[in-house]
């Protein structure tokens, strides 16, 4: 059976020194964060975009989804 990513990780922080394992620590929890900003301090530029402009913008997104170009690659 084949041994697990975690389980692969977890022999290889065992390995290291504790220096190197606190590093491996503080980059798993830097990256884990959530980013971005709450949907409520967004409703701010709720109608900032014109009726007009987004139905333009609906018509691109319908008219070029789902499309392949298979000369394209």
């Amino acid at each position: 059976m084949a041994i697990s990513i975690i389980d692969q990780v977890v022999e290889q922080l065992k390995a290291m020194p504790q220096s190197l394992q606190s590093e491996v620590l503080k980059f798993t929890l830097a990256t884990s964060k959530i980013h971005g900003t709450a949907g409520e301090k967004l409703l701010q530029f709720s109608g900032a975009i014109p009726l007009d402009d987004l139905m333009l913008i609906q018509d691109a997104i319908n008219q070029n989804c789902e499309q392949v170009d298979l000369n394209e690659w």
